[in-house]
């Protein structure tokens, strides 16, 4: 099982979550400075924006089974 935005209480439950993190800060600044943008009128440079995002991986994911695990 993985979840996205690694919250803190993903790293809490039972298993701990395994998570995708997001630049939760980045990502607010770059919206905010968007809107402020086209709210004085300015063309914006670009439509979109990719952002880095890590895993974070816990419990809650194991290894691929084997083919051997899978027939049995």
């Amino acid at each position: 099982m993985v979840g996205f935005d690694d919250l803190p209480i993903a790293a809490l439950v039972d298993p701990p979550l395994t998570t995708v993190h997001q630049p939760l800060i980045e990502m607010a600044v770059t919206a905010t400075e968007l809107a402020l943008a086209l709210g004085r009128g300015e063309r914006t440079p670009q439509a979109g924006l990719e952002l880095g995002t890590t895993l974070t991986v816990r419990h809650s994911t194991a290894p691929p089974r084997t083919a051997r695990e899978a027939t049995c």
